[in-house]
């Protein structure tokens, strides 16, 4: 157990402290310190103890570990013996080092010239090497030259010169080489400078023109040998990107933050175009060991307008041969939307220049931190600089599109609307035109095998030339537009800008405008802002504005600036396309048409929807005032309105009228109107209520000829002026509507229409529905002038017949004859009749004569009272008046007018004596008003002789009230028992 212990104890102090001296140092110090003696030898005998352990682990592990051991003793004294030798070898090499040293140095100034005569023979070699390959550096340029790997050429180039001016300068053999290899050097910059811009602006836009083919938008007049993309725009939607080097990769192509210029390697195994990114890269770095860098950046901006113009003319052919190809002429049709077609070509293709023009300016920036190649005061251009004169060149481009110089719309008529542009050219154009005997061609040749060839192969000549140099040679086939010695895809016109302005300015379905993308690539910042925009925003607000409110103005004043506004109507064949029935003003048809225009215009030109909404509530006023004027110039004379006039202007007379159930059932469709039971008895007492009226507030007054509207004409423009008013609102009142649906309503996810417009102003809305209202109002108004009008004419004419006329007459031939009165009556009733048929629809045409048979039967009975005397001829004469009207009514309306047999057997009643009269009410019943019985007697009173004094005349008046009272009772007594019996 002490053993165990002692062993314990060992290895504690083993595990604290692994070296063996320190367990030594421990002893010596216990038994040092130890003041006893057995203390001591209990520590020397615990010592022994773990000794003697020890001894036998040991013994154990060699046992257990004979074999291994023996390995490592053996091996270690293999590799001892080992060291040994090397150490003896060593030291016999370094003798011998020693010993040849000596030696050498004893030699040292033979072996030095030997070493000498070397080194000047290899140098020898060395130059006749170089110059068997200096003479061969022109053959293998031309190569190089050929096959396009000019950095290549440009090292060999280099290092040539370099030799013939440097180590060979001495040698006169070479003095000619010398001269053509330093002249094709002072010449290589040019070609790799157009091979750039080659790649600049051809290469780079031929995969837009070859996206655009396989897309079917146009054919492509560039045949591009190399079937690997170039840059690839398809996927650049901003030019911001453009920026981002990361945008440049191409299939089979590197980005340019992983390709340096320095990185960059010529594969003379490959197309060296066959990756345009690394082609430019190429060749700026060949530019920049030829030191032309400076060269470079300048030739590049000297060259970028007119390279970005080739652009532009070999689009516009491009465009013009696309369309030749589906078919169409440009010359016969003017056709904006080539323009937009031309325009997205050129954005796409402006936006692949930007794009090479970032890859360029990146390896320019490379070439001038590059050590061996940095140049004093390079100062290279940017990217604003080249998205300046793109815009530059889309102003000049635009400026010719939008006319602005004004040279061809001052010798061209003005063809912006859809008729002509005064209301004479408008006139002649739908007037009948002289049949004109056709010149039809006997043959052509355009068709024949020989054109046809002939026409292909021009166009397949000018397409190779295109492919090979980027440029366009026109022939005489040439589908475009001459004008001032610049061709165009359509007709230059400030109209044009309505197609371009929302490509243009305006975010369309989520899409990035050109102008946004510009702004977005120049960065923030009040220096960056974007030319074309303000070019536009200042010719759209100063020129274009204003140019369209001259030609409305002149399209108006035209037609309402004329003597007579109000009886120039528009032709049939105006009237057919516009699907009306009756004769419209043209003033009216322009004035839609203005406003159809401005609402074109204010979706076309949404950013500007304000002012042309300004423009259609200026112009329908002014043309309200127009039409209130010219109203007022047919029915005021004097200072004074015709009664009809004035009757229609009173509210209550108005409001009474368009009450009544003719005016409701005009107003509504046939098959809309409520059904109502013993609807003629309605109607029938409608027409009494508005005979009542017009009677009770007109009197017995007589009606002066200048208080009614003779001229027929007058009334004919009235009703032509009721069509177009009411034509115009219902158009201006859908047009509106419309647009107020689309701005207030949450329109369909489908529906996108006129999502692109800003908010409409609710007081503008306001104005326009006021507006439109007030037309419908105008309109209303004169069709119960109308109306009215000719009820006037049955007052004017039939109230001086009972109060001027003589009735008391005897039978003789002029008895026979009809009232010049009626006659009159009947002559105006027909020639109104005439007009109206041919100027108002047939429902309103109903509505004026309706009613009109109950009137003049209202008007002979009450005129019962103004008769001094009448005889029997009077009374025959009477009936023959009311039968004549009847007829004449009759023919007009299509319908017997029953009110006028009440008439007459009102004074048929007359043939009886007065107390016949009243035996006669007895049997057959109350037909009339007490009124109309009173006067009645009166009138027999003083026409017959012998019918007793006033007394007698009072008893007849007391017994017609009693047997009026006594027909009532019976009348309710039997309407009573027939509710009982139901």
């Amino acid at each position: 157990m002490a053993a165990e212990a002692a062993g314990g104890k060992y290895r504690s102090t083993v595990s604290k402290s692994k070296d063996p001296s320190g367990l030594l140092i421990s002893v010596i110090r216990t038994l040092s310190t130890s003041d006893d003696v057995e203390d001591r030898e209990n520590e020397k005998g615990r010592l022994e103890e773990a000794y003697e352990k020890c001894d036998r682990d040991l013994d154990e592990l060699i046992v257990q570990h004979y074999t291994e051991l023996t390995t490592a003793i053996r091996t270690y004294q293999s590799i001892t013996e080992r060291i040994t030798n090397s150490r003896n070898k060593i030291k016999q090499v370094k003798e011998n080092l020693l010993s040849c040293k000596m030696l050498l140095h004893c030699k040292r100034d033979e072996l030095r010239k030997l070493w000498i005569e070397g080194i000047e023979h290899k140098h020898v070699l060395n130059l006749l090497d170089e110059i068997e390959n200096i003479k061969q550096v022109p053959q293998k340029l031309e190569q190089c030259m050929v096959s396009k790997h000019y950095l290549s050429a440009t090292d060999m180039l280099v290092s040539a010169v370099e030799s013939l001016e440097g180590p060979l300068l001495q040698v006169e053999g070479l003095s000619d080489l010398r001269l053509e290899l330093h002249s094709k050097k002072m010449n290589l910059h040019l070609v790799l400078i157009d091979e750039l811009h080659r790649h600049l602006y051809i290469r780079s836009t031929s995969r837009v023109t070859q996206r655009s083919k396989d897309k079917g938008g146009m054919s492509s007049l560039v045949k591009d040998a190399s079937p690997v993309p170039l840059i690839d725009v398809t996927n650049l939607p901003t030019p911001r990107k453009f920026l981002e080097t990361s945008q440049y990769s191409t299939p089979g192509s590197s980005s340019v933050k992983e390709m340096n210029l320095q990185d960059i390697k010529e594969d003379l195994e490959l197309d060296p175009e066959e990756n345009s990114t690394l082609f430019m890269g190429i060749l700026i770095k060949g530019l920049a060991k030829l030191k032309k860098i400076p060269e470079t950046v300048k030739a590049i901006k000297e060259r970028l307008e007119q390279e970005l113009k080739q652009i532009v003319k070999r689009s516009t052919t491009q465009v013009a041969d696309s369309s030749y190809q589906r078919g169409e002429n440009l010359t016969a049709e003017n056709q904006p939307r080539l323009l937009l077609e031309l325009l997205e070509l050129l954005f796409d293709k402006f936006n692949a220049v930007a794009t090479a023009h970032s890859v360029v300016l990146g390896y320019l920036q490379d070439t001038v931190v590059i050590p061996q190649t940095q140049q004093e005061d390079v100062k290279l251009y940017d990217m604003a600089d080249v998205w300046v004169k793109i815009q530059d060149v889309l102003q000049m481009l635009l400026t010719e599109y939008l006319d602005m110089k004004n040279t061809r719309t001052a010798s061209e008529p003005s063809a912006q609307l859809s008729y002509a542009s005064t209301g004479r050219e408008f006139a002649a154009f739908f007037a009948k035109k002289k049949p004109q005997r056709p010149k039809n061609s006997l043959f052509k040749f355009e068709s024949s095998s020989h054109a046809i060839s002939m026409s292909a192969y021009l166009r397949e000549q000018r397409r190779e030339l295109y492919s090979r140099s980027g440029e366009l040679q026109g022939g005489p086939d040439d589908n475009l537009i001459e004008g001032g010695g610049t061709k165009f895809v359509c007709k230059p016109g400030a109209r044009n800008i309505t197609v371009i302005f929302h490509p243009l300015l305006r975010d369309m379905a989520a899409q990035v405008t050109f102008i946004q993308e510009i702004e977005h690539a120049l960065g923030p910042g009040p220096a960056k802002q974007c030319p074309l925009r303000e070019f536009l925003t200042v010719y759209i607000k100063n020129i274009f504005l204003n140019q369209v409110l001259a030609e409305i103005n002149k399209e108006i004043e035209g037609v309402t600036k004329t003597s007579d506004p109000l009886k120039i109507l528009a032709n049939a064949d105006t009237m057919k396309v516009l699907g009306v029935q009756r004769p419209l003003l043209q003033s009216t048809i322009i004035v839609e048409k203005t406003v159809q225009d401005l609402m074109n215009l204010m979706h076309d030109l949404s950013a500007y929807s304000d002012q042309f909404l300004n423009m259609v509530c200026v112009k329908l006023q002014e043309y309200k005032d127009t039409c209130t004027a010219a109203y007022r110039g047919i029915v005021q004379s004097e200072e004074k309105l015709v009664i009809s006039a004035s009757w229609a202007k009173d509210d209550d007379i108005s409001r009474l009228l368009k009450s009544l159930p003719n005016w409701i059932n005009m107003a509504q469709p046939k098959q809309l109107r409520p059904k109502r039971e013993e609807e003629e008895d309605f109607i029938r007492a409608a027409f009494g209520k508005e005979s009542e009226v017009l009677i009770g507030n007109l009197g017995d007054k007589l009606i002066p000829p200048q208080d009614i509207l003779r001229d027929v004409s007058d009334l004919k423009a009235l009703a032509n002026m009721h069509e177009s008013l009411e034509w115009l609102a219902g158009r201006t009142k859908s047009a509106f509507s419309n647009l107020s649906t689309s701005q207030m309503m949450s329109p369909a996810p489908e529906s996108h229409v006129n999502m692109d417009l800003p908010p409409v102003s609710e007081q503008i809305m306001q104005t326009l529905s006021e507006l439109a209202r007030s037309f419908q109002d105008m309109a209303d108004r004169c069709l119960l002038v109308l109306h009215l009008e000719v009820r006037v004419h049955c007052f004017h004419y039939l109230i001086p017949l009972a109060k001027e006329g003589n009735y008391a007459i005897v039978a003789n031939v002029e008895s026979m004859d009809y009232d010049p009165l009626v006659v009159k009556l009947n002559k105006d009733i027909s020639a109104i009749e005439e007009a109206m048929s041919a100027s108002l629809q047939q429902h309103k045409f109903q509505y004026i004569f309706e009613g009109l048979g109950h009137l003049i039967s209202c008007i002979l009975i009450n005129g019962a009272q103004y008769f001094r005397r009448i005889s029997e001829s009077g009374i025959k004469k009477m009936c023959r008046n009311i039968f004549v009207l009847q007829q004449n009514l009759t023919n007009i309306t299509m319908s017997r007018e029953a009110d006028l047999d009440f008439a007459r057997q009102y004074y048929e009643m007359l043939y009886n004596t007065a107390d016949e009269l009243l035996n006669l009410v007895v049997d057959q019943g109350v037909k009339y008003t007490e009124l109309e019985y009173i006067h009645a007697l009166t009138l027999l009173q003083r026409s017959q002789t012998g019918v007793g004094d006033q007394t007698t005349q009072n008893m007849r008046l007391q017994r017609l009230k009693e047997i009026i009272c006594e027909q009532a009772a019976i009348k309710q007594a039997t309407k009573d028992k027939k509710i009982t019996t139901v």
